[in-house]
């Protein structure tokens, strides 16, 4: 390749990678199927003959960087992201190509923003890790909601699902994070008190009143990347969580988006006034492809801020996005509603 406009999908062969790279077949882009063994890309290449697979291990910084030959952009979905985001996109910076993740993982994140800002933005591109269900789409919506503005006294971010059946991926990742998870009091990153606090949170449909837990993910990184808040606080629902946590849970199943429901909703308060915004879809690994591929297609072709290692409502326009994720085919729906009573 002369140019440098294909997507390298790390991890294709997994669960959310295969969604990713049937996302990027639908726009029209270039996948280049990449992962650590040639038996995991097998799946997703039957589906699509043709594109070409490269196998490398992350631990091979030369060949890994061979590999991105013609890569204009690294899309990584080969978690535990604590292993996998460093190398992937310190590789990609040094042949200077854009990097995206779909990393949940706070320590991750906050790794490559540390590690990368500076040379991401010598080489003239973009770092954008947690484009994807958790992490980006909380702070898109967070950013919409304030409409222009850069500050909030408190946010809040409540994330509801109907049903979460894990990954074998989701279940690894979990054992390999064990960092403490960090929350937002009076400005600063500071860690969740424990026992986490519970409540109920009242979603739109179609989940309603759930009850909840104080659970962050990536969102709380990438939110403070780029916009000033007081106090920002996550939940999720409890029964979700206990799902995840059962051993007997059974995975999603392949191929098609599950029947799976979610919700995230936020409520943003700023001076007396608080906004609410919420977008609603199905299936957060299935809805992940079109989040993350969003991101690449603007990465492409130069509808991004940059550069550096950026949060996704950094930079891409956040409003923007949401509006392309609600015309596509997945049904992303997003939606003003009603301030919760008392806040």
């Amino acid at each position: 390749m002369q140019t440098r406009e294909a997507v390298m999908v790390y991890g294709a062969g997994g669960h959310t990678g295969g969604f990713v790279v049937d996302e990027l077949v639908r726009r029209g882009l270039t996948p280049v199927l990449a992962g650590r063994g040639a038996e995991r890309l097998e799946g997703v290449a039957a589906r699509h003959p043709g594109l070409e697979r490269r196998v490398v291990g992350v631990d091979e910084a030369g060949p890994l960087r061979a590999a991105l030959d013609g890569v204009g952009v690294v899309v990584n979905c080969a978690g535990p992201f604590l292993d996998t985001a460093l190398p992937l996109a310190g590789a990609a910076v040094a042949v200077g190509a854009h990097y995206l993740d779909v990393t949940a993982e706070q320590p991750a994140v906050r790794l490559l923003y540390r590690e990368l800002d500076a040379p991401a933005r010598a080489a003239g591109v973009a770092v954008v890790p947690a484009m994807a269900f958790y992490g980006g789409l909380a702070d898109l919506l967070v950013t919409a909601a304030l409409d222009g503005g850069s500050e909030a006294d408190a946010v809040e971010v409540a994330v509801g699902l109907d049903h979460w059946w894990p990954t074998a991926g989701t279940r690894v990742t979990g054992e390999r994070n064990t960092a403490t998870r960090l929350v937002v009091r009076d400005g600063r990153l500071v860690p969740l008190a424990g026992p986490a606090p519970t409540g109920t949170w009242a979603f739109p449909e179609p989940l309603g009143e759930l009850p909840v837990v104080e659970l962050p993910f990536s969102e709380v990184v990438t939110i403070t990347r780029h916009l000033g808040v007081g106090d920002l606080t996550s939940y999720l629902s409890t029964a979700s969580l206990d799902e995840l946590r059962d051993e007997s849970t059974p995975p999603p199943p392949g191929g098609d988006r599950s029947a799976q429901r979610f919700v995230v909703d936020v409520a943003v308060r700023h001076g007396g006034t608080t906004h609410r915004l919420a977008a609603a879809g199905r299936d957060i690994y299935a809805v992940s492809g079109p989040i993350v591929a969003e991101g690449a297609a603007r990465l492409l072709d130069g509808r991004h801020r940059g550069p550096g290692a950026l949060a996704p409502a950094e930079a891409f326009d956040a409003a923007d996005v949401l509006a392309a994720l609600e015309r596509h085919p997945a049904g992303i729906t997003t939606r003003v509603a009603a301030p919760r009573p008392g806040r």
